[in-house]
């Protein structure tokens, strides 16, 4: 069975940090681009970050920019999100997806993982 399972979520202050990860299980990591989307209550759900497959490329939104960085390990399965200096504002459902290219554009992409909640509140 062909799945996305993300972990690492929780409650953080303002300020701090965490690392998710997503684990690909039933099919090769290396064929795929992996996204990261959130979605916070009441709200659209909002591309993160993507990385291509050989991880030469990625591609951030301007609201993480220099505070989240995406990394993969092909030989492990699984792209990691390292989320510093959260603020309130990042708190939602993350989600990784799989897709052929590193874009964010939730339209486009081949398997999402059911998500892992986020909250960054003092």
């Amino acid at each position: 069975q062909l799945q996305l399972v993300e972990s690492g979520g929780g409650l953080v202050q303002p300020g701090g940090s965490l690392r998710l990860s997503c684990v690909a299980s039933g099919f090769i990591l290396d064929y795929y681009a992996i996204a990261w989307f959130r979605q916070a209550p009441g709200k659209e759900r909002e591309g993160v970050t993507c990385i291509s497959r050989t991880g030469t490329t990625t591609v951030s939104a301007n609201s993480v920019k220099g505070r989240f960085t995406i990394s993969r390990v092909n030989a492990k399965n699984t792209v990691y999100l390292q989320m510093n200096s959260l603020r309130p504002e990042d708190t939602a459902v993350y989600y990784c997806a799989a897709s052929t290219n590193c874009i964010l554009n939730g339209n486009t992409m081949n398997y999402w993982g059911k998500g892992t909640l986020v909250t960054v509140s003092s």
